[in-house]
């Protein structure tokens, strides 16, 4: 039996417990509007600072959690995301955004099949979410492709390249073909002269002479070590040149100001050679054939 004074004692103290609970929730909600503020003004790291003050006075809110993790995934911090949207549908399973958020962090890490199953949570809960719904497709079919990718996967052992399939000699040259032309097999310097002045006038190379420069080039690189050695004799001239990006007439014009290249006047294409414009076959197969033509005239 509680005597009276024990009795009034415990009242006491859980007055003070619920005072006090009050209060921290009061301070967390009071840090939260100074977080609206913040994510206004894109601050994610503030927002971030705030929000942890505020879990700390309230642990027990899954919004503060979920909340966080949106700020976490601005600043592309996916994995503290993840845990704290993960703590937010521990607080409150029935919480939506709290799968959303952590679907958003699985969905950015392409982690898209942990994802699916948070976004199918989201459609649960809130079947009328249309945000959802779209990010619940896209999921959807991105799990869709993965299971199609692993289905029609090789074993590494019985890989092959697509080289093993090619072989240029057996392709025939249309007797119409009035394009250049390979002699013998061998790249020399009319013929790559020749490509220059048809790719100029929006001709094609044969595919049995491009795939020829290709694998030729293939072969070539597969036996130089990844660091090479150059020598600049005295009184002579390397040309390094930077980035072409597929501009096949800028490349033409570096020719005409420095020359073709040549044992007197080799040249190094740096990076970036074929990434962005309308001209990366005409500038690779050309560059390719000066390579096959002779090895130490040009290194890409």
């Amino acid at each position: 039996m509680y005597t009276v004074v024990t009795l009034f004692l415990l009242l006491l103290c859980l007055r003070s417990m619920a005072t006090e609970n009050s209060t921290n929730s009061d301070g967390a909600e009071q840090l939260k509007l100074s977080v609206n503020e913040a994510f206004k003004a894109h601050k994610y790291s503030l927002a971030i600072d705030l929000y942890t003050q505020a879990i700390e006075l309230n642990s027990e809110n899954a919004v503060y959690w979920a909340n966080r993790a949106f700020a976490h995934t601005k600043l592309e911090e996916y994995g503290c995301a993840i845990l704290d949207a993960t703590k937010a549908v521990e607080i409150d399973p029935k919480y939506s955004k709290g799968y959303y958020r952590r679907g958003a962090a699985y969905l950015a890490m392409g982690k898209f099949k942990m994802a699916l199953k948070d976004f199918q949570q989201v459609k649960k809960i809130c079947p009328n979410d249309l945000d959802a719904a779209k990010k619940l497709k896209e999921c959807e079919k991105a799990v869709m492709k993965l299971n199609f990718e692993e289905a029609i996967a090789v074993p590494e052992s019985e890989r092959r390249s697509i080289v093993d399939s090619i072989d240029y000699r057996a392709i025939d040259v249309e007797p119409q073909y009035a394009s250049a032309r390979i002699e013998n097999d061998v790249v020399t310097l009319d013929f790559v002269k020749k490509m220059m002045d048809d790719f100029k006038n929006q001709k094609c190379l044969h595919k049995r002479y491009a795939y020829q420069i290709v694998l030729q080039t293939r072969e070539m690189l597969q036996s130089l070590p990844s660091l090479v050695d150059l020598n600049v004799p005295t009184g002579k001239h390397f040309t390094v040149c930077g980035d072409v990006h597929d501009q096949f007439y800028d490349l033409l014009n570096i020719f005409e100001l420095n020359g073709l290249p040549s044992e007197d006047n080799p040249y190094l294409f740096n990076g970036d050679t074929v990434d962005r414009g309308s001209f990366s076959l005409e500038v690779i197969l050309t560059l390719f054939s000066f390579k096959c033509m002779s090895p130490s005239v040009l290194m890409v």
